[in-house]
């Protein structure tokens, strides 16, 4: 077993209420907690205040969708890391797919939004990862070695940055990749960390699957060497399912 702790991290998309979200947070506060596994939940912009109210002192970690690069200023509908720190998020996602499609966010973006997230003193989840035409062609590790390099800051260290492989044909989709190819990318992504950072660094990040993981496939995914985690969308959404997948942790 690593002695990275695993990170079980639960994005809810833009999805929920501030009753649904009061209801779910309220169930994962029961959730018996155990050394080695964190929870993180990254409920969208406007209920962070409550999810944080909701958790506080439980030990689950708040977290957020995305982040703007600049720290204030003419950005309409944007929002930045400090105020992102500023009400209780210790994490931020950046560079989900998500947002790589709908929001045109590339490779340079990516990585100014988790310089924003380390200058604020946020914890930067970046998203990597393939579509399934470029998987067909055989080019995953090509794909996701060029987004590492482009999307991951300089600055970037075990305790300020965690990486999430998240194959795009695979979110919300019901398919999986194998628990072997999962492993070779992972321990792709981790030689390229060591290339650019040392050892030291590579060895101690965290590096979480992302692309439906749930209870059925928690067990063995977590398992796997190079896992350190999940990145968890629907899943996220159903308290019994999320801390299901926690627990399969181990």
């Amino acid at each position: 077993m690593s002695a990275r702790t695993i990170l079980i991290a639960g994005n809810w998309k833009m999805n929920a209420s501030i009753g649904m979200a009061e209801q779910l947070t309220g169930a994962l506060t029961a959730w018996s907690a155990r050394d080695g596994v964190e929870l993180l939940v990254c409920p969208p912009f406007p209920y962070l205040v409550p999810v944080n109210a909701s958790i506080a002192n439980s030990g689950i970690k708040l977290g957020a969708q995305s982040c703007h690069a600049a720290e204030s200023g003419a950005h309409t509908g944007d929002i930045s890391a400090e105020m992102l720190a500023d009400v209780g998020c210790t994490y931020v996602i950046v560079g989900h797919s998500e947002r790589r499609t709908d929001h045109a966010e590339d490779d340079a973006t990516v990585r100014g939004q988790g310089d924003a997230a380390h200058r604020a003193g946020l914890t930067a989840m970046v998203c990597v990862g393939e579509t399934e035409a470029e998987r067909d062609a055989d080019k995953t590790l090509d794909v996701v070695a060029t987004q590492l390099t482009g999307s991951v800051p300089d600055g970037a260290t075990a305790s300020n940055t965690v990486i999430a492989y998240e194959p795009v044909w695979a979110i919300g989709t019901g398919r999986t990749p194998t628990e072997a190819e999962v492993q070779d990318v992972h321990a792709a992504i981790r030689a390229n960390l060591a290339a650019r950072f040392g050892n030291e660094m590579a060895d101690g990040t965290r590096i979480l699957y992302g692309g439906s993981m749930k209870p059925g496939n928690a067990a063995g995914l977590l398992a796997l060497a190079d896992v350190d985690g999940g990145l968890i969308g629907g899943a996220s959404l159903k308290a019994e399912d999320f801390t299901a997948i926690a627990d399969a942790a181990g």
